[in-house]
């Protein structure tokens, strides 16, 4: 009986026949593609079975090498959820991981998790910042904080705040800037915004909120626009703009003084997008995340405009 190839030939082969380029498959695995062609090579004679007919100018799977390829991946599914399991099971019940991005963290949730610890010291949160969305059955976390519709199969989601936004801006530039008493006040100022949409929702820009202001000829040529919110409120902290920022991000700041309000006027995100707390279904009785639940939609409310 023919020995079994081992998982690091096993992913090896998966990632050659899911992109038919031993190129970009070694680019993923962090080889080089003659070592990648040589795995496979060594996986073929192992095995007895040509896996991939060659050309000079691609590759293609044989009928052997999709089967293969087809359970390699379940395989590596299977043990990636058991490592997963195994690595919950092995931090116990005292622990508890979440998962969010890097501006949630530093502009809501750090600047009040000591209060989440006073409450329960017997719980030791730990955190997975990025932008990535986790899988709970594949990555080692139990909770997320994520922006979105909130329609996640299988799991729990929790909306905490809808996201009003406002323009921002430094306290300086309020006060040793052009004057800011009306919205036309504006045009002499750097205006920054972020752009996004998704599934036919566009986040707030200067010309939207120009509008529900009044001001119907607004350039919005002349706006900034950045792909984070992050960097257009570090511009408007900085002193060097007025940035329409997500009320819930700034709020802190607001609060001590970095930054102030130049109108009251805000614009909501559309309610089918908002920041969700989930977790799987499985859990939801778990006591850590009943805790943290609670604390977290507590939290929420108070950030409310």
């Amino acid at each position: 009986m023919r020995s079994m190839p081992g998982t690091r030939a096993l992913r090896t082969l998966e990632a050659a026949g899911r992109h038919l380029n031993f190129t970009r498959a070694a680019d993923e695995l962090g080889l080089t593609p003659a070592a990648v062609s040589h795995q496979i090579k060594e996986i073929e004679d192992q095995l007895g079975v040509v896996l991939f007919t060659r050309t000079s100018r691609s590759i293609r799977l044989t009928e052997a090498g999709a089967a293969l390829c087809d359970a390699s991946a379940d395989a590596i599914e299977a043990l990636n959820r058991a490592v997963s399991k195994a690595r919950k099971l092995t931090r116990g019940t005292t622990q508890l991981k979440v998962t969010l991005d890097a501006q949630f963290a530093s502009k809501w949730l750090m600047r009040r998790v000591d209060g989440f610890r006073k409450l329960h010291p017997d719980i030791e949160l730990r955190f997975d910042i990025s932008y990535e969305v986790r899988d709970f059955d594949l990555d080692d976390v139990d909770v997320a904080i994520r922006f979105g519709m909130g329609k996640y199969p299988g799991l729990c989601a929790d909306r905490l705040f809808d996201n009003m936004i406002i323009p921002v801006c430094s306290p300086r530039l309020l006060a040793s800037g052009p004057p800011l008493r009306v919205p036309r006040d504006l045009f002499h100022h750097t205006l920054v915004h972020i752009e996004w949409s998704q599934q036919g929702v566009t986040w707030p820009n200067w010309r939207m909120w120009m509008a529900a202001a009044g001001v119907d000829d607004f350039d919005d040529s002349r706006a900034i626009v950045f792909t984070a919110s992050s960097d257009a409120v570090q511009a408007a902290i900085d002193g060097s703009a007025v940035a329409l920022a997500d009320f819930a991000m700034v709020a802190n700041d607001l609060s001590e003084g970095r930054l102030v309000r130049p109108f009251d006027l805000g614009i909501r995100v559309s309610r089918e997008f908002a920041y969700f707390l989930v977790y799987p279904k499985s859990t939801e009785d778990d006591p850590r995340i009943a805790a943290f639940r609670e604390w977290m939609l507590e939290e929420a409310a108070k950030t409310e405009v």
